[in-house]
Order: structure tokens, then C-alpha cells, then sequence
């Protein structure tokens, strides 16, 4: 999965201002650069020790990709400056630079405090967006088990649902299609096992929840095509038929339909060529 860098909320853009704050002559990359506990101590220890210097330090770090450092200089402000209007920002940043070094549980945790102790700060909707973030990029590690992606939809359908005009939330709905494709092919290589073992009834839900679940997913024309297959193996022609009908009736141009049409009309030929189309092979390359 192509990682997508956030934008950094507008609390940082103040620093700008600050001497040595350019926060975007860089390339970030996503990556973390070591840094040993040494090289963190004595960067902390010659800063300026006030809560805008440890802040002003801390936006250094992110933009040199030095995280860990970041996230040490952010937590420190919360620490020795508790009631500070540096140390609100600095959660939402320490969270930041956690998200960078893909550390996305403690970057979860950070998120969630400050959505609940900030509920009404300017950044708030970032924070949900980032929080979503840490969700989504996890989508790819995961392998049977879809926690983690019915997580991401949650947080992404949260964003879209309390920031509907902002930015994030059209990020978000990009998102949220992607994530339900993910869904749908998870359930067709499900489907696809089952009928190849001849669990029929096993693969007639798999592909049922395709079509009724997904329905604005790539994987619709297939389901309907498996579905036809398994029906006419069953020899339930009628079933076959008014499923073939169905997807005639969506998809008339679809190479599915011309194959399960070709199964139902003696002498029809098939489609030609190869089935899977964007999102079937994004799902392969990805798993």
C-alpha cells in the first residue's frame, strides 16, 4: 500500500515564524533515520528549556526525521509545562510523530486523550483524521482477520460523519472505497475457496454478502457470475437464471455476464481475455 503523508495541522504553521522552523524543505519519506538515546539526550539537553523552545525543537526533529527525538521534546513539554497552550499542541504533535515511526498503538492512545480532553480545539479535526489514518495504513498487514479494517471504516465513516465539508472527510470517503473493496475481495477469495472445495452453501454466503453488502465494489459482476455457477451445479436452473438476469440487467457489458450467460445458452461463447480488473489485481499485488 502506497503511504499517503498527512498534512501537518495548522498549529504548526505559526512556527514558520520561528528561527530555524521551516518545516517543509524536506522530502519526508514516512521512514525513521536512526538516532541512539545518546544523540536524543544531547539534543534535549541543548534546547531552550521554555515551552515554545522545546515545541520550536520538537518541529526541528519531525522535519529532520528524527521522530524519536520528536516525540521525547513533545512529551517533554507536556511534562514540565502541563498548563501551557504549547503542551495541547504538543499531544496532537507527540501523536504525530508516533504515526511516523509507525507506531500506530501509541499514536492511537495519544489521539484518543486529546479527542477527549480538546474536544473543541481547532485541530480536532485532524486528530480524527490521523487517528483514522493509523487504522487504515494497517489495512495491508492484515491477513484473515478484517479488525483492523472494520476499524478504519468506522474512523474514516467518523471523519466524513462530524467534518462532512472538510478536506479530511473527502480524503476519507476516497478511503472508505477503497477500504470496502478490500472487504469485498476479502469475501471473494473466501467465496472462491469454499467453491472450490464444494462448501456451496459456505461460498452462496460469501458471494450473497458481496452482492448485497458491497454493491458499489468491482467484485458485484463476479458474485453474481459465482453465484450463477454454483446454482447450475446445484441444478438449480431457475436461480441460475435469475441471477444471470440480474447481472445481465446491472452489468450488461461485463465479461461476467458473457460467461454466465454462455453457461446458460448452449453455443454462446465465452469472454475473452482476462477477468480481473483494477481492483482484483490491487488485491493480488497486495496479498
Amino acid at each position: 500500500m502506497i503511504r499517503r503523508l498527512p498534512s501537518l495541522p495548522a498549529l504548526c504553521l505559526a512556527l514558520l515564524a520561528l528561527p530555524g522552523c521551516s518545516l517543509f524543505g524536506g522530502n519526508w519519506d514516512g521512514k525513521q533515520s536512526s538516532l541512539d538515546r545518546d544523540q536524543i539526550s544531547r539534543t534535549s539537553n541543548t534546547v531552550d528549556r521554555s515551552p515554545e523552545g522545546l515545541y520550536a525543537a520538537g518541529i526541528e526533529a519531525l522535519q529532520a526525521k528524527r521522530y524519536q527525538a520528536a516525540v521525547d521534546l513533545f512529551d517533554q513539554v507536556e511534562r514540565d509545562h502541563p498548563f501551557s497552550a504549547w503542551a495541547t499542541n504538543a499531544k496532537i504533535m507527540s501523536a504525530f510523530g508516533e504515526y511516523q515511526r509507525n507506531r500506530y498503538t501509541e499514536a492511537v492512545g495519544a489521539l484518543d486523550r486529546f479527542i477527549q480532553l480538546h474536544p473543541a480545539h481547532r485541530d480536532i479535526a485532524y486528530a480524527y483524521y490521523l487517528r483514522a489514518l493509523c487504522y487504515y495504513e494497517q489495512i495491508a498487514e492484515a491477513d484473515r482477520d478484517q479488525r483492523t479494517t472494520e476499524q478504519a471504516m468506522a474512523a474514516l465513516q467518523d471523519v466524513v460523519n462530524r467534518f462532512p465539508d472538510s478536506a479530511y472527510a473527502r480524503d476519507a470517503r476516497l478511503k472508505l472505497d477503497l477500504g470496502r473493496d478490500h472487504l469485498a475481495g476479502k469475501e471473494m477469495n473466501i467465496g472462491r475457496f469454499y467453491q472450490r472445495q464444494k462448501l456451496y452453501g459456505a461460498a452462496i454466503g460469501r458471494f450473497k454478502r458481496v452482492v448485497e453488502d458491497y454493491q458499489t465494489t468491482n467484485h458485484v459482476p463476479e458474485a453474481l457470475h459465482r453465484l450463477t455457477e454454483i446454482y447450475l451445479t446445484l441444478g438449480l436452473v431457475d436461480e441460475a437464471k435469475k441471477t444471470a438476469a440480474v447481472l445481465g440487467h446491472n452489468f450488461p457489458g461485463s465479461p461476467w455476464y458473457q460467461d454466465s450467460y454462455a453457461l446458460l445458452v448452449d453455443g454462446a461463447p465465452r469472454a475473452e481475455g482476462d477477468r480481473p480488473g483494477f481492483a482484483r489485481r490491487a488485491w493480488n499485488w497486495i496479498f
